[in-house]
């Protein structure tokens, strides 16, 4: 070592937790620096003497100080950052695969706290999902800002992450709500426009990235009890019990702790569901486990794995008898019986060098397996693998660029067949601050695809100018984004943001042939991979009511697709033997390109927390507005298959109004939900078709023309430090409202919870 030098060595705590600091920004004299490691510890070389030390981290006030350093000696630091309590203290990390403070992405982003999952008393993901601003669920399938129909659960266009990788199955490439460990939530947090930059296919229409937690310093462990009934709808003719209302219950279980350098998370979930509708019950059993090790003599080094696995079985239920007694039970008085597996396996490897440079290897194992009544039983396997290189750079630039392999296999019999695919892809993502006001973001990112022996076959162009193709026949489709955010006061953020998608179609898209509820579901191996993009501009406004901080968000914004994939309820073929084709059985669902579209529209919405005079408040709130139309529409042709003459796609609310919030005093908590859906104006003609064989369907949307408002109400008490008790009602008023057609959503529940946390 030269005799000129020295080294700075410290680590970082926040003084109020005690616990230390990630990723803190550690920069000597505005030119050079490190960040943070796992631990909370840095250690820098520099020139010996006199130098200013500025330690910057989101969510808390900067640092500044004076500091001399030793020739050929360490100087040895302990640093305690303020947290900065100015504005609404949320970092998130899904825009740019980076720590964040929400006012500074460049999209438009919504935020669910795990208080929110615990307070409603929410089973899944799924339900909790309905109070987001923006997002509707149909039978499972997420769809931000009309982005998405009803597609049966098949080809999701919103990517579901878990701790920022792909959790898609490899056959449908949907969404197993039940799946996540809600007993393990940090975050979650709901990107909403096109990002396969940064993610990949699937990631159309947004992202929800589902993030787990690691333990504190001090241990921690949670018991949640819960249990209820559903109560008699209002239209009595519609009960079918006779021996009791319909139960349900669970448990959540959830300790963490720090061991030496091993970092321990364990949970556990138990639910039965007796259905508010006959014989679709449901029963889970679900366990998980977090384990990290942090290396002392590899500075920066950890290692770990984190596992999921599930059991359930119940039955699945699809369409009504009818629109009157039969409204709660299935079509053909039995549904489809099934069990369920579901694994994943997630080794991952990090390591901060002394510049502060991150690298991280991650993979994915995610087995699903479906057994069921009906012979057709399925095995999928996703093999994922991830390296990434992120480092910030002095004058607040960040680098990130990573390569990704996923490798599918797909063991279905008569359902799907035996199918294999791989997907390959490479990203950058640029995000520069420039004046400490301006936020740039850039990515793009190259995907190629092969299922079976069809692969990637693009037509390239430059932007949206389709005159002169840059490429033909390209096995790689390239996507990209640029995002802008100003700060032009000191809470008020400008932005703005332009992002391409791409998506291939699933294994079941493609090729699923089975039955369900006496409806057939085809195969279509024609269909073509979507594509679109999506534009925005939006403004963000902190606001500040006493020790209350929140921000009100409005934006305005454009998407549209090309070759729109989406099922399609209708005749495929003869209605009584002898068929023409194997493949044609009837009436059913199938996956077709639908043409060319667009989505307009805007969106305000509302979030916060904090003390608003004696009382804690919590906030989310939201209205949006939608436009969505196909760009190619022929009304001679597809209005004959709609039940409008206007040209809107099927299945979408025109308007949507959701809000949550709770009050807390002292030591008692009243909630309050309301979700607001207009009138879906189109559906497949079908499904109101006699030939169909689905009866009401028309009645009972000529009766229901206003839309649909539900109320969900809470009260809570704290008993003490440990316990908490709450008494949860969903749909208070006991109102009657359908989903998709011929499915009917539950009426009044009542629930009991209690937590314990020591």
């Amino acid at each position: 070592m030269s005799a000129q030098t020295g080294f700075i060595k410290g680590i970082v705590i926040d003084p109020k937790s005690k616990e230390t600091l990630v990723g803190v920004s550690v920069i000597v004299d505005d030119t050079a620096g490190t960040v943070t490691d796992i631990n909370g510890n840095y250690i820098f070389q520099t020139r010996s003497g006199i130098h200013k030390l500025d330690l910057k981290f989101i969510g808390y006030k900067s640092q500044t100080t004076t500091i001399t350093v030793p020739e050929n000696d360490t100087l040895i630091l302990s640093s305690m950052l303020e947290s900065d309590l100015q504005q609404l203290d949320v970092v998130v990390v899904s825009a740019g695969r980076f720590e964040q403070r929400l006012g500074d992405v460049t999209v438009s982003m919504e935020v669910l706290r795990p208080s929110l999952i615990e307070s409603k008393n929410a089973s899944t993901v799924e339900s909790i999902m309905e109070q987001v601003p923006g997002v509707n669920m149909i039978d499972g399938q997420a769809n931000i800002r009309g982005g998405s129909g009803f597609s049966y659960g098949a080809g999701s266009r919103v990517l579901l992450m878990v701790d920022e990788m792909p959790m898609l199955t490899a056959d449908a490439g949907d969404v197993k709500w039940n799946f996540l460990p809600i007993e393990n939530c940090e975050q979650i947090e709901v990107i909403k426009g096109a990002s396969s930059a940064l993610f990949g296919s699937s990631a159309l229409n947004g992202v929800i990235n589902f993030r787990t937690a690691y333990p504190k310093d001090i241990p921690e462990t949670k018991l949640i009890i819960n249990g209820g009934y559903y109560d008699r709808p209002k239209r009595n003719e519609l009960t079918w019990w006779e021996d009791g209302n319909p139960t349900f219950g669970g448990l959540n279980f959830y300790h963490g702790r720090k061991i030496g350098q091993l970092d321990l998370v364990i949970g556990a979930n138990v639910f039965d569901d007796k259905g508010y509708r006959e014989l679709e019950t449901e029963q889970r059993y679900r366990a998980n486990v977090n384990l990290r090790y942090r290396f002392k003599k590899i500075k920066g080094l950890s290692v770990g794995v984190n596992a999921n696995t599930i059991r359930t079985q119940g039955g699945l239920f699809l369409i009504w008898q009818d629109a009157d007694s039969g409204a709660y039970r299935p079509a053909g008085g039995d549904l489809s019986h099934y069990t369920t597996y579901r694994t994943n396996i997630d080794p991952f490897l990090t390591y901060y060098n002394d510049s502060g440079a991150r690298h991280s290897l991650r993979g994915r194992f995610f087995r699903t397996k479906n057994l069921n009544n009906t012979n057709q039983e399925s095995t999928a396997d996703v093999y994922y693998s991830e390296y990434q290189f992120q480092k910030r750079f002095k004058k607040d630039l960040t680098v990130t660029t990573g390569l990704v392999y996923n490798y599918n296999e797909v063991h279905a019999g008569a359902l799907y067949g035996v199918h294999f695919s791989n997907n390959a892809s490479a990203y950058l993502q640029l995000d520069k601050r420039f004046f400490k006001k301006l936020s740039v973001s850039f990515g793009i990112r190259g995907e190629y695809f092969k299922t079976d022996s069809i692969e990637t076959n693009e037509t390239i162009y430059f932007l949206l100018d389709k005159s002169k193709p840059i490429a033909k026949n390209s096995k790689v489709k390239p996507v990209s984004r640029l995002g802008l955010n100003y700060q032009f006061a000191k809470a008020s953020y400008l932005r703005a943001s332009f992002g391409q998608g791409f998506r291939f179609p699933s294994v079941a898209e493609r090729f699923i042939k089975t039955t369900a509820s006496g409806l057939d579901l085809y195969p279509n191996d024609s269909l073509k991979p979507e594509s679109g993009w999506s534009a925005e501009i939006g403004i963000k406004q902190g606001v500040k009511l006493g020790e209350w901080r929140g921000f009100v968000d409005l934006a305005f914004f454009w998407t549209e697709y090309e070759n729109m994939m989406e099922f399609t309820f209708g005749q495929y073929g003869p209605l009584t033997p002898p068929y023409t084709t194997p493949q044609l059985l009837g009436v059913g669902f199938q996956s077709q390109n639908i043409g060319n579209t667009r989505i307009t529209g805007f969106e305000v919405s509302v979030m916060g927390e904090g003390k608003l005079g004696p009382f804690n408040m919590t906030a989310l709130l939201g209205y949006t507005y939608i436009k969505p139309i196909q760009t190619d529409f022929e009304p001679a042709t597809d209005t004959a298959k709609a039940t409008t003459q206007e040209n809107i796609l099927k299945y979408r609310y025109e308007h949507t109004a959701k809000g949550d919030v709770e009050l807390t005093y002292k030591k008692i908590g009243f909630g309050v939900s309301c979700r607001y859906n207009s009138f879906m104006k189109n559906i497949d003609r079908f499904f109101v078709e006699e030939i169909s064989g689905i009866k009401g369907v028309k009645k009972y949307r000529e009766n229901n023309r206003n839309g649909d408002t539900v109320f969900d109400g809470r009260i809570s008490y704290q008993i003490n430090k440990t316990a908490k008790f709450a008494f949860i009602v969903n749909n208070v008023f006991n109102y009657e409202y359908m989903g998709r057609p011929a499915d009917i959503q539950a009426p009044r529940s009542y629930a009991v919870q209690v937590t314990l946390k020591f």
